[in-house]
């Protein structure tokens, strides 16, 4: 085995919900400077971001036009935003990048002041979750089909539909 790409993180958490969660990342670290090209591995062209990269679709957008079909999202989301917005936020990178989305989750308490949601999950192009842990730890499996997704972009083909003239290109 070799490293084929390195990612680092581009959006920084810095929230803070009063009485919940206060995360201050860019107090211990930098922003990743660059979008990675997506990375071909045996089960399709792989898109790489992380947790709270999530609610940017500008990233997972760009992914999809340099030709991701699956979108990674490795997170340890909180469980105050978790049992919120992990789902849905997952589900719409889905449907509209038209790519299968693949999310890992950390899960359960790191520390006394750090609890995450966890739920790993898979939802393909159709915005339907495929594969699904709950509570606690876990192991779930999806299968990839790469003719569904193709399937998906040819009968909705939002990325011709795409007003550049309007708003440019997202990355």
């Amino acid at each position: 085995g070799h490293v084929v790409a390195t990612y680092r993180k581009t959006h920084l958490c810095d929230v803070e919900l009063p009485g919940c969660v206060s995360m201050r990342e860019s107090s211990f670290t930098n922003p990743g400077p660059e979008i990675i090209p997506p990375v071909d591995t045996p089960v399709g062209k792989l898109g790489l971001a992380v947790c709270y990269d999530l609610r940017f679709p500008e990233l997972a957008l760009a992914l999809r036009g340099s030709g991701a079909q699956i979108l990674a999202y490795p997170s340890a989301f909180t469980a105050p935003t978790g049992s919120a917005h992990w789902e849905v936020l997952l589900r719409a990178r889905a449907i509209e990048c038209q790519s299968y989305v693949v999310a890992a989750a950390q899960t359960g308490r790191h520390h006394e002041g750090r609890v995450s949601f966890g739920h790993s999950l898979v939802a393909d192009p159709w915005g339907t979750v495929v594969a699904q842990c709950r509570e606690g730890p876990g192991l779930c499996f999806a299968d990839i089909d790469l003719e569904f997704l193709e399937r998906v972009r040819r009968d909705i083909p939002v990325q011709r539909h795409r007003r550049r003239d309007l708003y440019g290109s997202p990355g």
